[in-house]
C-alpha cells in the first residue's frame, strides 16, 4: 500500500529532515508514526500525500510512484488517500453538511449521491443530529469527528492521522480511537503521527519511531518509549 526506499529530504536551509528511510506498509495495517519533536515525523507523514517531496528516492502509494505523479494528477491522488489534522481545519463558514459534502461537490456527484453519503458518515462519527451547525459551535471533539467524517467521505483506502488527538482531553481522545478503529476495520490502512504515549501503550499497534531523520524502531506491536 504505501513503500518508501531510500527517501531523503533536504531543505534549502541544508536541513536533512530525513536520511535513507526503508519502509513498507501493507493494506490494512494501523501503524503509529513516534519520536521525539523534530525528529522527521512530519516529513514523513506530508510525503504520503505529497504535501512534501522527497530530494531523492521512490515513494509508492496505491501502486502510484508519487515522483512520476504531475501536479494536475495529484487532486486524484488525495482522492484515495484522506487526511485528519490535529487543528481540524475546517471551513468555519460552511455548516458541518457543507464541510463533509464539499469534497464530493468537487467531483460533482449528484445532489441526491451527496446528501446520502453525507448522512451516512456523519452517522458513523455520530453527529447526524449536527449537520446544520457551524465548526465553531462544536466541542473540540465533535470537530475532530466532522474532519475525520470529511476524510472518509470518499472511501479512501489509505487514513493519514496528524496528530489526531493532540487538542483533546483525554477522554474524548479515546473517542476519536474508537473511531479510527472502526475505520481499521472496515479495511482503511490508517497511519497517525502521535505523542499520546497512553495510546499508543494501551491500544497496541505497529510502532515506527523516527529519530533524528531515520527510521530507530519499527516493532510489530510495539510501545511509545519515550517520555512526555
Amino acid at each position: 500500500m504505501i513503500e518508501m526506499k531510500d527517501v531523503e529530504k533536504r531543505y534549502p536551509n541544508g536541513v536533512r529532515a530525513l536520511n535513507g528511510i526503508d519502509i513498507t506498509i501493507k493494506k490494512g495495517e494501523f501503524v503509529y508514526v513516534v519520536g521525539p519533536s523534530g525528529a522527521g515525523k512530519s516529513t514523513f507523514i506530508k510525503m504520503m500525500y505529497r504535501e512534501e517531496k522527497p530530494s531523492s528516492g521512490t515513494i509508492t502509494i496505491n501502486g502510484t510512484r508519487l515522483a512520476d505523479l504531475k501536479e494536475k494528477h495529484v487532486p486524484h491522488l488525495r482522492r484515495n488517500i484522506g487526511v485528519v489534522f490535529q487543528d481540524f481545519k475546517l471551513l468555519p463558514t460552511l455548516t458541518v453538511f457543507e464541510n463533509v459534502a464539499f469534497a464530493l461537490e468537487v467531483l460533482e456527484e449528484k445532489r441526491t449521491v451527496i446528501k446520502k453519503r453525507v448522512m451516512e458518515t456523519l452517522g458513523f462519527v455520530g453527529l447526524k443530529n449536527k449537520a446544520r451547525f457551524l465548526p465553531d459551535e462544536l466541542s473540540g471533539g465533535e470537530q475532530q469527528r466532522i474532519s475525520i467524517a470529511r476524510a472518509i467521505i470518499n472511501n479512501p483506502s489509505v487514513l493519514i492521522a496528524d496528530e489526531p488527538t493532540g487538542n483533546l482531553d483525554p477522554d474524548t481522545a479515546w473517542e476519536i480511537m474508537d473511531i479510527l478503529e472502526e475505520i481499521n476495520s472496515q479495511g482503511t490502512t490508517i497511519v497517525m503521527a502521535t505523542h499520546n504515549k497512553d495510546i499508543v501503550n494501551t491500544i497496541k499497534k505497529r510502532v515506527i519511531a523516527v529519530e533524528n531523520g531515520r527510521i530507530a524502531r519499527d516493532e510489530r506491536r510495539g510501545g511509545y518509549g519515550y517520555e512526555r
